[in-house]
């Protein structure tokens, strides 16, 4: 089922249901740029089996409104989306699984709105934390020495996105989600091709905005909440990730009290079909038995 929700004056967001009513809600939160479309159809039916899965477009994102440029926002903003979305559903608490900018966005809602919060799975972020990381031979590294993106990512993200028509922004996207992938498994071309093109489709442009990348991130440091939280949390561990390399994912379980870790093999920043089985075991066995938020 598919709804456009008002979470603020002109704001509009286009969301999709998915899975028995009555069944836990499921908050999909998808990364910088990405329409909710990004989460693959069988992961989202999998997780519907059990769930009542809800997937959104953010802000400047598929069918959501583009107004960046006239009403800029914060970072934090796209957080308090997903608490407006879970509103206008008459959702009172969830679980969520964010990537990327999206796990962060959870991290925000586990420690700012841990009532609305069953559990947590982040893949492909990095924690909003200035708790150093500890290695496993005693030494520490602080927070800020983590290692960084890729060299190849982030070339692809320094050249300008010019308008070339759809095919060639189908190209484009082909190329970034190759590099995303990482190295240790085949890339499946055509699956990402197909995925960009339904996107494209859903959004009735092929065209993208910056406002993600524009917007304002500061204030997004949860050191406190996160190191007490009573959230079950969820880290997903992607040897191949290029853009929050390990040790990222160990140092999320360090700075997210209670946190532990899955290992996925050979994933990087992508969601590729032949790892989609791996990914919803991981997601369903931890929100099992999950009914009531560990919160006082």
């Amino acid at each position: 089922m598919e709804q456009l929700l008002t979470v603020a004056p002109d704001v509009h967001l286009w969301t999709e249901q998915r899975g028995a009513p009555d069944a836990p809600p499921l908050l999909l939160i998808m990364g910088a740029g990405a329409s909710g479309l990004g989460w693959p159809e069988p992961l989202v039916d999998a997780l519907a089996a059990r769930h009542r899965v809800i997937r959104y477009d953010h802000r400047d994102t598929g069918r959501s409104t583009w107004s960046y440029e006239q009403r800029p926002y914060r970072i934090t903003d796209l957080a308090e989306d997903a608490v407006a979305v879970l509103d206008g559903l008459g959702v009172e608490r969830a679980h969520l699984v964010g990537l990327s900018l999206g796990g962060m966005l959870t991290q925000l809602l586990i420690a700012d709105h841990p009532d609305r919060v069953l559990s947590a799975t982040l893949i492909g972020t990095a924690a909003l934390s200035t708790t150093p990381y500890t290695r496993p031979d005693g030494t520490v590294l602080p927070a800020e020495e983590l290692p960084g993106i890729s060299p190849e990512v982030l070339e692809l993200w320094s050249q300008p996105v010019e308008d070339h028509g759809p095919e060639a922004e189908l190209d484009r996207r082909v190329t970034h989600w190759q590099a995303l992938s990482g190295d240790q498994l085949p890339f499946d071309a055509p699956h990402f091709r197909d995925l960009e093109r339904r996107i494209i489709e859903h959004a009735g442009r092929h065209t993208t905005s910056p406002a993600h990348a524009l917007a304002d991130d500061s204030g997004m440091l949860r050191t406190e909440a996160l190191a007490t939280t009573e959230v079950p949390v969820q880290v997903i561990l992607a040897p191949a990730e290029p853009v929050f390399p390990p040790p990222h994912a160990q140092h999320l379980t360090q700075a997210i009290r209670g946190a532990h870790l899955t290992e996925i093999p050979g994933m990087g920043h992508a969601l590729p079909p032949r790892l989609l089985p791996i990914l919803t075991r991981a997601i369903l066995s931890h929100t099992q038995g999950v009914t009531a938020p560990n919160v006082s």
